[in-house]
C-alpha cells in the first residue's frame, strides 16, 4: 500500500494532477508490481511564498512547475528504486509534459507492519499485499538473516 505525496505550487488543473498521478502510478505498477487498484496519491498545492527553492539547484535551472514527490512504501532494493525514479521521470514527461529538471523525489521506507487498510491481506512470508508476485517483493536485508 504505497502512499505518494506530491507538493507543487498552487494553480495546476485537475487534469494536470490526474496526469501526474497516472504517470507516477503507472511506473509503480510496472516497476514495483503494486496492484493496479493500490493507488493513494495526495496532492498539496502551496502558495509560491510557501514553496521556496533556488532557481538553480545542482547546476540545473528549475522551473515554476517544480514538484517534490515523496514515495512511502516497504523496503525495495536500490536498483529497483533507481528503475522506479527513471520510470517516473519518463512517465511525467510523457503524460504531463514535466521536464526532468522539475522533478525531485525521495523514498521513505517503512516496515510492513506499519501499514493497515480494511480489506488488505498481507502475505506473512513477504510482508506485502498477497496479490503481488513473490518475485517482486524483496526481503529487507535485516529480515534475510
Amino acid at each position: 500500500m504505497p502512499l505518494v505525496t506530491i507538493h507543487l505550487r498552487r494553480g495546476t488543473t485537475p487534469e494536470y494532477r490526474r496526469n501526474v498521478s497516472l504517470g507516477i502510478h503507472s511506473a509503480m505498477v510496472d516497476v514495483l508490481k503494486v496492484p493496479q487498484d493500490d493507488q493513494f496519491h495526495v496532492f498539496h498545492e502551496v502558495s509560491p511564498d510557501n514553496f521556496q527553492m533556488q532557481p538553480v539547484v545542482f547546476g540545473l535551472r528549475r522551473g515554476e512547475r517544480a514538484m517534490f514527490i515523496q514515495l512511502s512504501f516497504n523496503y525495495r532494493a536500490a536498483e529497483q528504486k533507481a528503475e522506479l525514479f527513471r520510470a517516473i521521470v519518463d512517465n511525467l514527461r510523457l503524460f504531463a509534459d514535466v521536464p526532468e529538471t522539475d522533478i525531485l523525489m525521495m523514498v521513505v521506507e517503512t516496515a510492513a507492519e506499519n501499514w493497515w487498510a480494511a480489506g488488505r491481506v498481507v502475505n506473512p512470508a513477504t510482508g506485502y499485499d498477497e496479490r503481488m508476485d513473490a518475485d517482486s517483493t524483496p526481503v529487507a536485508p535485516s529480515a534475510a538473516i
